[in-house]
Order: C-alpha cells, then structure tokens, then sequence
C-alpha cells in the first residue's frame, strides 16, 4: 500500500462520507438497524452514533482498511454501547460470520469502492436468517444522460484518487442482479454535491 493509499485516502473518504447530505442519507436506514448487524465498510464508524442501541444486540464492523478501524476504533471508544461492537478486519467479498446469523446487514456508501461487488453480496445473502434484510444508501450511475456521460469520462481518473470508487454502478441494478427484492426504494440527487457524485438510491432489500 503506498502512502497515498495508507494515509491519505482514508482521511479523504473520511471527510466526504461524513458530509452533511451524506449524513442525512445514513440517517434515513441506519437507526432501522435490529438484532444481529452486520455493516459492511464501517469506515470510520460514521454509521455508529446512529445505531438505535435499544435494538441492536450486536454489531459486526467488517472494515479491511487497517487505517480506518484505527478511527473506528476510537469512534467506538465514545459510544455508551462500544462494548456491542465487534470489529472484522476484513474484505465483504469473504465474511467471516456463519451462515443465517445476521438479522440486518447495513450498506452505505461503500458498494462504489468493493472490488467484486457481486461475492460481497452473495455473501451477505449467505449470513443474513431467513427474513433479514439489507439496509442500503448508496451514490452510483445517473439516471440522466447528460450526467452518466460525465461519470464515465471522470471515472478512470476519479477512482484511483477515491480509493477504487466507482462512479457508474447502477446500484439498484446491483441488488437485482445479486438474486434479492427491493422494498421501498427512493432516489435524488443530494443537494450542494455535484451531481456527477451525488446521485443517491436508499431502501431495503431481501431474498428473493
């Protein structure tokens, strides 16, 4: 890992993940979070303050970036319920959780960065019980032309820079692919983001 990668990449995504429209999107599926939760990428535990304790029993961080569970951690450190925290420094295309033990599996805003989209959930598929479900917000393709052609053409220069992020997932595109339903699905463009970046879908998804 070079030195862009190892120190400055996480403080960047760190930043741009915890804007405000950004937070307000974690805001609308994080607290639905109950039982057994998964979040894949925690990051730099953005996600954590808003996890509703009272429903939680336990959390699983899956976070392969040693560099963010270094803030994670610290993160935890501050919160009334760190000890429901169990950290997994590893990559979502491999979990390491048994099968059916998961209730709710949290995804924001990290779909865009994983390698193999496509193991990572079949994978959460494989760990959530009968009847859990995927909570989701996520940035990707553009539904407008005039914005998807921008996306394609930044796209090779932005990645690298972003740490692997990619601008033209269709990310409800992702969930159907991936075998799963989707419930409740809304989409927008976040305001004061440029739209190249800031075309956003949240919702659930479950086994088909």
């Amino acid at each position: 890992m070079n030195p862009w990668e190892r120190y400055v990449v996480p403080n960047l995504i760190a930043s741009a993940c915890g804007s405000k429209p950004i937070m307000k999107q974690r805001e609308k599926v994080v607290p639905k979070a109950e039982g057994r939760v998964l979040e894949l990428g925690c990051g730099s535990g953005t996600n954590f303050a808003m996890y509703d304790a009272s429903k939680v029993d336990r959390l699983f961080a899956l976070e392969p970036s040693q560099g963010m569970l270094v803030k994670a951690r610290r993160e935890a450190g501050t919160l009334g319920f760190g000890n429901q925290i169990e950290f997994l420094e590893a990559g979502a295309e491999a979990i390491p959780l048994e099968d059916d033990s998961i209730d709710t599996a949290v995804i924001t805003f990290v779909l865009c960065t994983i390698p193999d989209w496509k193991s990572a959930l079949a994978e959460t598929r494989r760990v959530l019980k009968p009847g859990g479900r995927i909570l989701f917000s996520e940035h990707g393709l553009a539904p407008d032309e005039g914005v998807a052609k921008w996306q394609r053409r930044i796209e090779p220069v932005w990645k690298p820079l972003a740490g692997g992020c990619h601008l033209t997932r269709d990310v409800t595109a992702l969930f159907t692919e991936a075998g799963l339903t989707l419930e409740d699905v809304e989409t927008m463009y976040l305001p004061s983001t440029p739209r190249v970046a800031g075309f956003v879908s949240w919702g659930a998804a479950r086994a088909a």
